[in-house]
């Protein structure tokens, strides 16, 4: 496959936990992002991760909260999300990009999955 398929999405508390999956392509050589949305405002990237699994970037509203991970042999890329606060509520999307190494621009991704929502209860 070449577009990225998501899930794990779903509802929970406050201060609780979701691991976000993404069923990425077979070129391992790409590097992968996570995108979230919310209706009405720009999409803001959360998190990227290289071909390798070594170079890894947040964005400082969830760094210290969030991990991303892959699993070559698995064509899989994680996103662990911690400590989830009510401002995390989004459409989360995984993209991938023709980069070995981390890219956070929109324009840099050539693949978008459908999305996965994610809903943070108060």
């Amino acid at each position: 496959q070449v577009q990225p398929v998501e899930s794990g999405g779903g509802l929970v508390q406050a201060g609780g936990s979701l691991r976000l999956s993404c069923a990425a392509s077979r070129r391992t050589f790409s590097s992968y992002g996570w995108f979230r949305q919310t209706p009405g405002k720009e999409r803001e990237f959360v998190a990227g991760i290289g071909w390798s699994g070594g170079d890894t970037y947040y964005a400082d509203s969830v760094k210290g909260r969030f991990t991303i991970s892959r699993d070559n042999a698995k064509n899989t890329v994680y996103l662990q999300m911690n400590s989830l606060k009510p401002e995390d509520t989004a459409v989360y999307y995984c993209a991938a990009a023709f980069s070995i190494t981390v890219v956070t621009g929109i324009g840099s991704y050539q693949y978008w999955g459908q999305g996965t929502q994610v809903t943070v209860s108060s």
